[in-house]
């Protein structure tokens, strides 16, 4: 199969994985947190690349997650202590990044990352970095663990969500049925740690934090039923993968840049045209009203 093919099939896979998750971080407007958690997750990926020595290890998967839950938790406890809810997640997740940011610097001959894969990705070279298995060659490995990964969300988010559901519209009544909301709040963190990091050297930080929020941000302004938002936010990552690819070939400039900003241009069209809360329909109301009062 061609370049371009699995270049899209990782974008894609990435941006299906983000934006579900996207869509409960958004109900329970906690967006920001998901950007924590993008570049928080660095110490733990450094980390364990410096013990494993591998890019395809498990032991990456756990630290990020790990790291990813440590941010949540810091956050939360600075919160209850008197800080300001987003002046814990910028003291947070900046201190966390900056410490990955120096692991990164300190060890770079140890370390196969640098600066540019963790903002920007390796998109372009995913179809070379293959799985083999006994001598056979079964495709780009990042094709495989975002595979899995979807496959990891679709299964708990199906398996859990009515939960998830609750938690997201009414934390306090899922608490009040039995729910332990907290423990799928540390879920649904552990599962957007897990989709960072898998992300992460696919298509860098910013293209993970760009997926996490504008498809389900654009999905928001077009439906009010969760899962009409959740299957909205998945197109809408997958039409930003294409658009953007498309776009980067012909600019010949960066693909994660390209498909956050197509990603954005397909925000701005459902701002515009929402039919609940975009500003044309808005400005239509506005005019009818104005009709029936003269």
């Amino acid at each position: 199969m061609s370049m371009d093919f699995w270049i899209l099939l990782t974008g894609s896979l990435a941006a299906v994985s983000c934006a579900i998750l996207g869509c409960f971080l958004i109900l329970r407007r906690m967006a920001l947190i998901g950007d924590a958690i993008s570049h928080s997750v660095l110490p733990g990926i450094v980390i364990a690349y410096m013990v494993s020595g591998s890019r395809g290890s498990i032991l990456m998967l756990v630290a990020a997650a790990i790291m990813g839950l440590l941010c949540v938790f810091l956050i939360q406890w600075f919160n209850q202590r008197g800080i300001q809810s987003d002046a814990s997640i910028g003291v947070v997740f900046t201190a966390l990044f900056a410490i990955g940011v120096v692991l990164v610097s300190l060890n770079a001959r140890q370390v196969d990352l640098d600066l540019d894969c963790v903002l920007y990705g390796e998109i372009a070279y995913a179809a070379w970095n293959t799985l083999q298995i006994g001598g056979v060659d079964l495709g780009p490995r990042s094709v495989w663990l975002l595979g899995g990964t979807l496959l990891l969300v679709l299964a708990v988010i199906g398996t859990f969500y009515k939960q998830f559901k609750l938690c997201a519209f009414d934390p306090m009544l899922a608490a009040a049925v039995g729910i332990p909301a907290a423990l799928f709040h540390y879920l649904l963190m552990g599962l957007v740690s897990v989709a960072t990091v898998s992300s992460f050297e696919s298509v860098g930080a910013i293209l993970v934090v760009g997926l996490l929020v504008i498809p389900p941000s654009a999905a928001y302004l077009l439906t009010d039923r969760l899962g009409v938002m959740i299957g909205l936010s998945a197109l809408i990552g997958v039409a930003s993968t294409v658009l953007g690819y498309a776009l980067a070939v012909r600019l010949d400039a960066s693909i994660a840049g390209c498909i956050v900003v197509a990603a954005a241009a397909l925000f701005a069209a459902s701002f515009l045209l929402s039919p609940k809360h975009g500003l044309l329909s808005a400005k239509l109301r506005r005019s009818r009203l104005s009709r029936r009062a003269a």
